[in-house]
């Protein structure tokens, strides 16, 4: 093994509630969620800012400080600090985030995170995400690693089965706590365990 690649939201930062669908309906409650989820997606590619996403839903007034507002509600898993500090002892870390180019600038500038990835990859900047294959090959490419090389962990199961697909052994960040019979953690102390158990058996 040579590198960890890891997912942003559900595994290194938390959202209360059901994320910003629940902060959308809090405004919009009677929005539904496929309209939040579209221009979510448009926003994750870069086909739309975020702030521009705001707008389409409906915001009015100072959208910066409404953004602002909904991001500083996301929290960082304070863990994440030491569970990087160890990995990067002996092997890369490589972060893969279906985010907007904004938002993800704003949170990893917030929670100093930058400096602990030897890759980024963000669908906002690439425009493409998961589960599209190509941005798995964009962070193995400036990983300079095999899928083989590699671990992925993520919280949803159909980014894993990309991740899979393209030859990198996936794990559950089970955040979330949904039902799953396959190799699953649900903190980074566990994550270093199975890590660890994998380089014993390689």
């Amino acid at each position: 093994m040579k590198a960890v690649i890891l997912d942003m939201y559900g595994v290194i930062l938390k959202e209360p509630g059901e994320g910003f669908i629940s902060h959308v309906h809090k405004t919009f409650s009677e929005l539904d969620e496929s309209v939040i989820f579209k221009y979510i997606d448009m926003a994750d590619v870069g086909t739309i800012t975020s702030l521009e996403m705001f707008e389409a839903l409906g915001y009015k007034g100072d959208l910066e400080a409404i953004e602002k507002e909904y991001l500083d509600t996301i929290k960082i898993d304070e863990s994440f600090y030491d569970f990087a500090k160890n990995i990067k002892k002996k092997y890369k870390l490589g972060l893969i985030s279906n985010d907007s180019s904004r938002w993800s600038e704003y949170l990893r500038s917030k929670y100093k995170v930058n400096e602990l990835f030897d890759s980024i990859s963000i669908s906002g900047d690439l425009k493409y995400k998961k589960p599209d294959p190509r941005i798995f090959n964009h962070s193995l490419s400036n990983l300079s690693c095999l899928a083989s090389d590699c671990i992925y962990a993520d919280d949803r199961r159909y980014n894993m089965e990309a991740a899979n697909a393209v030859g990198i052994e996936s794990i559950l960040f089970n955040s979330r706590k949904v039902e799953y019979t396959g190799k699953q953690v649900s903190s980074f102390q566990e994550l270093t365990k199975h890590i660890m158990y994998v380089l014993k058996i390689l």
